[in-house]
């Protein structure tokens, strides 16, 4: 059908400690780097070329997919030096695209997950002829959005940053983060400095008159730019509420992982995966949880809506609710962390330190 572009270079600093050594669109979701799902999802709509513009830890994805055969695509990957924002960061790959001036290029951004239909997307962008064709969604607080009023053809009229008053919401349909560039657009986006497509590129195109055709798509969208909301979008993976050809193992209410060991009476419930060699004890809670390959969960553990790191370790009795435990941690037995907690790599809370009830 067409080739993409992922834009996978982001630092993804309010996902950290889980970026510390990861960048996050290798983070596991559902068992498998996100991207993997990202990656399924546009072959099994007839995408077959996919350039990769790295930049964080750019040195984690070749390795990882290859030349993405296994995949039956055909990937490339391109670094940026220094951070280009993502209209640069487009430009950046553009030696390395196929397309004629006059045909389709898809654009990712590396941490959406959604039920996109993104042959729609393209046959919306072939037909009305636009310059730029941008999947948007609405969203019932649209305020940490960039907001896209459209009219009644669905072409773009504005773009508008981040509301701050009643009066600057007049409408709830926000920019998604999937695009289809005529792939002249793309060449004349300005070469090696930063640019914001959403702050420059966009609202640039649209004073020299350009066509942008906004196509309103409410199936399953989530912005995994949260340690909350990436654990979130994981569990809806497991439980099928979010489509992808990519998940290693049917739906259901958990997902458990090869060479994972489950005790017998420990309860696994609410989309929680569990990852390679990762072991949950006797009489365990997990609900709504990610753990990482190699993880311990030790006996009485109640876990709920968190993400325990690549080995990492949880201790008896203790109760984790909404936090994330960086690679290598060590909670030790009777602690109690609760909503935003996050706990850095390699730290170690010692046995009943930290409480948000009595010791009784």
């Amino acid at each position: 059908m067409t080739e993409a572009i992922l834009l996978v270079g982001g630092k993804g600093t309010r996902l950290r400690p889980l970026t510390v050594h990861t960048p996050k669109p290798m983070v596991r979701a559902a068992g498998v780097p996100f991207l993997t799902h990202q990656l399924a999802r546009a072959r099994a709509a007839g995408v077959d070329h996919i350039v990769l513009a790295t930049s964080y830890l750019a040195e984690v994805f070749e390795p990882h997919f290859g030349d993405g055969s296994s995949l039956g695509l055909h990937l490339e990957y391109v670094t940026e030096v220094e951070p280009l924002g993502t209209g640069g960061a487009i430009r950046n790959v553009a030696a390395r695209l196929h397309s004629a001036p006059d045909e389709p290029v898809l654009v990712f951004n590396g941490d959406i997950l959604t039920g996109l239909d993104i042959g729609a997307l393209v046959r919306t962008h072939e037909t009305t002829g636009a310059d730029v064709s941008l999947h948007l969604t609405k969203v019932t607080d649209p305020r940490a959005y960039g907001l896209v009023p459209t009219d009644e053809t669905g072409r773009v009229l504005a773009f508008l940053e981040k509301p701050q008053t009643p009066e600057e919401i007049v409408t709830d349909q926000i920019n998604a983060g999937a695009y289809v560039f005529r792939r002249s657009v793309i060449d004349a986006i300005p070469q090696g400095r930063p640019v914001s497509v959403e702050r420059e590129t966009f609202p640039e195109l649209l004073s020299a008159g350009a066509h942008l055709q906004g196509m309103v798509d409410s199936t399953y969208w989530l912005d995994l730019g949260t340690p909350a909301a990436f654990v979130r979008g994981s569990a809806d993976l497991v439980l099928g509420r979010a489509p992808s050809p990519a998940i290693p193992g049917r739906c259901g209410d958990r997902l458990i992982l090869p060479t994972a060991r489950v005790a017998p009476d420990a309860k696994l419930t609410d989309g929680t995966v569990v990852g390679e060699g990762a072991y949950i004890a006797e009489g365990a809670r997990v609900s709504g949880s990610t753990i990482l390959p190699g993880a311990v969960v030790e006996p009485g553990a109640v876990i709920t809506d968190s993400l325990i790191g690549t080995r990492a370790r949880v201790g008896e009795r203790s109760i984790l609710t909404g936090t994330v435990i960086g690679d290598g941690a060590i909670i030790g037995a009777d602690n109690e962390l609760r909503h935003g907690a996050r706990v850095w790599c390699d730290a170690k809370i010692p046995a009943g330190a930290v409480r948000f009830s009595s010791d009784q």
